[in-house]
């Protein structure tokens, strides 16, 4: 079967538009480049991955773009408009023009205003992002759910998939706020058509996280989603702030040990290679 990475970065600070990026972060805040992931991507039998971008500007789009034409393992691009700019219109246009750029991504989370994707001057986005069938990454957190829920009904036919099983605070280890969590989720995946990265998970429990603190997210996303409309993300580097990729990769393969090899070769491949459309 073909494996894919649907949601890996790749960054040099040096550019300055990594405004989220804590500059005394040794992890973070240095280049991560293709040289950098291959010998993970190798170690686990990883044919090609989905870049996903990290600045929000249209230069990182290009950035990706120009990565992407020199690396063969890079089978997409999630890349980034100003949706409060709608002459960027014309910029999304010619980015579709490229076989390998796949969507966009507004740094949601990172907004102040939590009711921002629901204002009048950025509609245009969410409209011209299913005009051009190209796909739309939902990043934010458990208190975005209601909000996006309405986006993803009002444009039914906009490709959507859930960015890290939304973000649950797996580390607080509170019931509430886990039944909040999955009550929102089970109305995405029952309400809408959109698929969920499994990713990103590591980085919302403690530093001491085990397995089994994951397990119920997991299964919930597994119960509501379906394997179908699934599909596994390493989110390095950002996961190297809990672990390496080895040890995530282990544990996606734990938490998915119950589900039959086709359920599996989704999970790990083929739901993201019908989501994004890669040609692989």
């Amino acid at each position: 079967m073909v494996q894919i990475d649907a949601h890996q970065h790749f960054w040099n600070p040096a550019r300055g538009d990594y405004g989220w990026m804590p500059k005394d972060n040794e992890t973070l805040s240095r280049p991560y480049g293709p040289a950098d992931l291959a010998p993970a991507l190798s170690a686990h039998g990883i044919d090609y991955t989905v870049v996903v971008q990290a600045a929000p500007t249209v230069n990182e789009s290009e950035y990706m773009l120009g990565l992407a034409d020199a690396t063969p393992h890079i089978a997409g691009v999630v890349g980034w408009v100003d949706f409060e700019k709608a002459e960027d219109a014309a910029a999304l246009e010619r980015l579709a023009g490229h076989p390998k750029f796949k969507g966009v991504r507004p740094m949601i989370q990172d907004i102040p205003d939590d009711d921002w994707m629901l204002r009048d001057d950025v509609q245009w986005g969410f409209a011209k992002v299913a005009e051009l069938g190209l796909c739309f990454d939902a990043l934010g957190f458990p208190r975005h759910l209601a909000n996006f829920l309405t986006i993803l009904t009002r444009y039914p036919e906009m490709r959507t998939v859930v960015d890290h099983c939304m973000k649950p605070d797996i580390a607080g280890k509170s019931d509430d706020h886990f039944r909040f969590w999955a009550d929102g989720m089970t109305k995405i995946a029952t309400q809408t058509s959109a698929y969920c990265k499994f990713s990103a998970l590591v980085t919302e429990a403690s530093p001491d996280w085990t397995v089994a603190d994951l397990k119920p997210y997991a299964d919930h996303i597994f119960e509501v989603f379906g394997p179908s409309r699934i599909m596994w993300g390493s989110d390095w580097p950002v996961v190297r702030l809990r672990c390496e990729y080895d040890r995530w990769r282990a544990a996606a393969e734990e938490l998915t040990a119950g589900l039959s090899d086709t359920d599996r070769a989704r999970v790990f491949g083929d739901t993201a290679v019908e989501f994004y459309g890669l040609d692989v």
